[in-house]
């Protein structure tokens, strides 16, 4: 009896572990939704320009110039600028490769499996829902500082103050209500939304320039050396902790990703959107907060109403109105980028059946998800009605950096594994033919490569000064090699030659993921013994690094399959490697009471997908779509499948351009690399 209580609970567990790997299933035309694809480059563009230009510069600037970083907040800017720059690479990449409304919680779906995917969406659907709350917050009390804290006495006399360490000072109604206001100008459809959004932005980015004109026409060389202070006052850790607050500022670009099912052109839209966008507005924040420590001393500095009160401290009275005209527009774009982003991300896990089936329905006359709007117009007015900004703000940071943490080994992994290739492909006319007329051995088990026949075949170590990369041969070839060591990495051979194809690097990433926690973990509690040369801390930093390098290097050792990719991040691993070391360090920064209240929502999300997505999900026990990923053709001609994607002439396998078997494994409900297939007959 105990045995077959094992078997059962064996097979049980098989079974939910399969459903929690399985992968998405990418139909045949991802170019078809029911949204409205409608949208430019230059729509998306300030899109992403207008959710990160926001909060952001009016609010954090004051901030950490007066009480972190002083007049280095430029290099804060510049070191949360690069951060986020690695993480926009990954998702331009992605970008291209799924034209999808759900931005990273799509991405990690076709690549890592159901339950990573669902853990990141749940955390994306927190992180917008803080986002347009904390910006409605900010808002507000921009409003309010400009009117002489007028609406904040008069709600403190009627309310009284919230006695509550969790909770604001008081319940800001102000933020409520524009919480609700743009929730219902969002509904009138995309296309509107986007031309409001053009406009303000274009405001917006017009008063930035104002600023940055007049303040260094009024700049004070001087301000940047005070006695006793220096352009570094709070130290190198006080530039760190700016940088991790200024993060915040530029969370917005992923809103980008989230229009890719209304873009008209994706797979160029989404990239250049994503890095124009992000170059921009980096330049920007490091322009004005330039300006504005050069104009007065930081700690002169009013962190509630910076830019203002600096300009009226010069006596530029005039200047001060068109400042606050443009910290409205900001921030109302960067509030209708998060209120834009939101529903549709719900709409996408409800659409996948992860999410409750009412949030997958889209209104046919506007084609927007009008109840997902409600929702978290709602949800959104009520969390800035009740918390203040500086909570808001440190929630938010920590869903965020591990969606990019995510996204950034998710490209890692998809470059080196195996995609799905079809039994037969149709080959141009000048390809090689079936191995009736020329045959050549199987490749061995284990190999790196498939083995040349003596006669003029194909050697993988010279295939790319023999083959011309754009033919039809040489796609199919790469695409065979993915995951598999290259020649000059044979002497791995002993330690990775018997894994199957694209395991050794998925391994390499999760083991690169758990080293830079314990890295930075140790960088945050024993960072005075490194100082100081401590024997066992720099044995313990040497190995910790040491086998850092060592995944990287794991993973470089294979061959990549970059095919149909017209953004491709560049330098992989290295770029996406270093893209999760920073998310790992900036969140390792981050208080336990912000710890504390993401495991309180995850657990709530846990809850959602063991009771209800899990078993509803629309992927069943349905395969994987890799090939519907790395056809160029695809990309072209409505992302067509990969059997029809290289033109004309006679059916042949694939194993005849490699002059080698290559075939599928299967398994029920899990997904499988593609191995080299033992030939008995030439055995």
């Amino acid at each position: 009896m105990p045995r077959a209580r094992r078997m059962i609970l064996g097979h049980v567990m098989s079974g939910l572990c399969s459903k929690m790997n399985r992968t998405k299933q990418l139909p045949a035309d991802l170019m078809e939704t029911p949204l409205n694809r409608c949208l430019n480059t230059f729509d998306i563009t300030l899109l992403g320009i207008g959710h990160m230009v926001g909060a952001g510069i009016y609010v954090l600037t004051g901030t950490v110039a007066r009480e972190m970083a002083g007049p280095a907040i430029v290099l804060s800017f510049i070191l949360a600028g690069l951060v986020s720059l690695l993480a926009a690479l990954c998702y331009a990449e992605f970008g291209t490769r799924v034209p999808k409304a759900g931005s990273a919680y799509v991405y990690t779906y076709v690549s890592i499996g159901e339950f990573w995917a669902f853990v990141i969406g749940w955390n994306i659907i927190l992180e917008h829902m803080l986002g347009a709350a904390s910006v409605a917050r900010a808002w507000s009390g921009y409003v309010d500082s400009m009117l002489g804290n007028i609406v904040a006495n008069l709600t403190m006399e009627l309310t009284g103050e919230m006695h509550e360490q969790l909770l604001a000072k008081y319940p800001d109604f102000l933020a409520c209500f524009v919480c609700l206001s743009y929730a219902v100008a969002l509904a009138t459809g995309v296309k509107a939304t986007a031309m409001i959004n053009s406009i303000l932005t274009t405001v917006n980015v017009a008063v930035m320039a104002l600023v940055v004109v007049l303040g260094f026409w009024y700049a004070s060389p001087n301000n940047w050396s005070l006695p006793g202070q220096g352009f570094v006052p709070f130290g190198f850790g006080g530039v760190l902790a700016g940088a991790a607050t200024c993060f915040y500022a530029f969370v917005g670009f992923d809103s980008i990703a989230t229009a890719g099912e209304e873009a008209k052109n994706p797979s160029v839209s989404i990239p250049l959107a994503t890095i124009l966008s992000l170059c921009v507005v980096t330049v920007g924040y490091v322009l004005v907060s330039a300006a504005l420590t050069l104009m007065i001393p930081y700690n002169e500095i009013n962190p509630a109403a910076a830019l203002p009160e600096a300009f009226g401290m010069r006596g530029i009275t005039w200047a001060k109105y068109a400042i606050s005209t443009g910290a409205i527009c900001g921030m109302t774009t960067t509030l209708l980028g998060s209120l834009f982003a939101l529903p549709r991300c719900i709409y996408a896990m409800a659409s996948d059946g992860l999410l409750f089936s009412c949030f997958g329905k889209v209104n046919t006359k506007t084609q927007v998800p009008l109840l997902n709007l409600a929702v978290s117009g709602v949800c959104s007015a009520l969390l800035a009605l009740l918390f203040d900004l500086e909570k808001l703000v440190e929630f938010m940071s920590i869903g965020t950096l591990l969606a990019y943490t995510i996204v950034s080994a998710s490209v890692i992994v998809l470059r080196y594994r195996p995609i799905s290739v079809e039994e037969t492909v149709h080959l141009a006319p000048d390809t090689p033919g079936t191995d009736e007329e020329d045959g050549g051995p199987a490749p061995l088990p284990g190999t790196t490569a498939p083995v040349a026949p003596t006669g003029g075949g194909i050697d993988s170590s010279s295939q790319s000064s023999t083959i011309d990369p754009s033919s039809p041969t040489s796609e199919m070839i790469e695409i065979a090699l993915a995951g598999r060591l290259r020649p000059q990495f044979r002497w791995l051979e002993p330690v990775l030659g018997r894994c199957e194809p694209g395991v050794a690097c998925s391994g390499a990433v999760l083991m690169f993921c758990v080293l830079s926690v314990a890295v930075c973990f140790q960088l945050e509690n024993s960072w005075d013994e490194l100082y100081h040369g401590t024997w066992w801390a720099l044995g313990l930093y040497g190995f910790l690094l040491f086998c850092l390098v060592a995944c990287v290097v794991v993973i470089s050792a294979h061959h990549q399959n970059t095919r149909g990719l017209q953004f491709k991040v560049p330098f992989v691993p290295y770029i996406p490697a270093l893209s999760i070391f920073c998310n790992i360090e900036l969140m390792v920064h981050l208080s336990f009471l912000t710890w504390l209240r993401f495991f309180i929502w995850l657990s709530i999300g846990m809850l959602v997908y063991f009771l209800y997505g899990i078993h509803n999900s629309k992927e069943g026990e349905l395969g994987t779509s890799y090939s519907m990923l790395m056809s160029t053709n695809e990309a072209i001609r409505g992302w067509g499948a990969t059997s029809t994607a290289l033109g004309g002439g006679s059916k042949v396998t694939v194993t005849k351009i490699i002059k080698g078997r290559i075939s599928r494994k299967t398994t029920v409900g899990d997904r499988q690399a593609i191995v080299d297939d033992d030939d008995d007959e030439d055995s």
